[in-house]
């Protein structure tokens, strides 16, 4: 099939062609696709929602698989071991989320309204207002481009931490062509573990809420920084979150200044707001207006583009806003989006 500019297939609305583009409609389509560019020595990049990629200018040298593959099968349901649904991966993830509270399936109503695939899902370890959806995976079918094989593999088996699995850690090994989702029963949420959310719900931290209330809430709250996908706000051209939260050492958090945000992750290493850490540094909420890249006016940790931005306008940002926070603070930003082609 011909090629658009990838800018038409990504959130960000930046990135020139690929030399090749093939569309997978289901998992054997996706494998196939794959296993045919890795004979031609060509390389892969997978599309689906593309809300987590940043494109070079000049396109992509390769053959970009389209997964176009959809379906949402419940397995099982019952009372003690709960609903067991398994998702094709380019099945639209807040799709999922829209009918496990429709149903009565609790653990990811709180990751309403993100933007994306559900096989994206579990190679970043979404999360979102104390949700992860490593809290509720069962199983993810892959394709292993080293083994030349399909495999299952289990949720312990996925390496799983903050924003971090083990597809992550070798993005051309895996290609995941569906997730097996283990979700408990019940008009009721989670707790609720964010305290943003908890205040907005009217509950205490660790309470549960009725599902809808918090999808709700969630979908307010994302819509409110711009975080959810809409065509006639600028803010929401973006790939969300363009930086993670740092985790640092006990002795790096204690540099920061008292008022940092520290949230202990265990192992005595503390978790801190890349958001403050960028508005503290003196990158505001807008900066770089009128663009053509800039901060989002409704949340200073969405690189945005503001309408005709190339590529390297986002990138040029990006590293201002990362070299600045590490010249103020002596953290190192670390970019959530995937970067094709390029790289700050």
């Amino acid at each position: 099939m011909s090629c658009p500019p990838l800018s038409e297939l990504t959130t960000l609305r930046v990135g020139g062609p690929a030399r090749r583009c093939v569309e997978a409609r289901d998992a054997d389509q996706l494998v196939a696709a794959v296993r045919d560019a890795d004979d031609a020595g060509e390389p892969v990049l997978l599309v689906a929602g593309g809300s987590n990629l940043l494109v070079d200018d000049a396109g992509f040298a390769g053959t970009a698989v389209l997964v176009r593959s959809v379906g949402l099968e419940v397995l099982s349901a019952d009372a003690c071991s709960g609903a067991t649904v398994r998702v094709a991966a380019g099945h639209s993830w807040d799709d999922v989320v829209a009918r496990a509270v429709a149903e009565g399936w609790s653990g990811v109503e709180a990751l309403s309204g993100i933007p994306g695939s559900a096989g994206a899902t579990p190679v970043q370890n979404v999360g979102a207002y104390g949700q992860e959806v490593a809290g509720t995976v069962a199983t993810v079918r892959t394709w292993d481009r080293v083994e030349r094989r399909v495999r299952t593999l289990a949720a312990a088996e996925c390496g799983f931490g903050y924003r971090w699995s083990r597809f992550k850690a070798e993005p051309d090994r895996w290609v995941v062509l569906e997730v097996t989702f283990q979700l408990p029963l019940g008009d009721l949420s989670a707790p609720v573990r964010y305290a943003e959310l908890a205040r907005t719900l009217g509950v205490e931290v660790g309470q549960r809420a009725p599902l809808a209330d918090v999808r709700a809430a969630v979908l307010g709250l994302r819509a409110g920084k711009g975080m959810l996908l809409d065509p006639a706000d600028p803010d929401t051209c973006s790939a969300g979150s363009f930086f993670t939260n740092p985790v640092l050492d006990a002795a790096d958090a204690a540099r920061l200044p008292a008022a940092a945000p520290r949230f202990p992750v265990g192992d005595g290493r503390v978790k801190t707001s890349a958001a403050w850490l960028i508005e503290h540094a003196g990158f505001g909420r807008g900066h770089g207006l009128p663009g053509p890249a800039s901060l989002s006016t409704k949340h200073a940790l969405a690189l945005t583009n503001r309408g005709g931005a190339r590529a390297a306008d986002l990138l040029a940002l990006a590293r201002e806003v990362r070299d600045g926070v590490r010249a103020r603070f002596g953290v190192e930003l670390v970019t959530e989006p995937v970067l094709v082609g390029c790289s700050l």
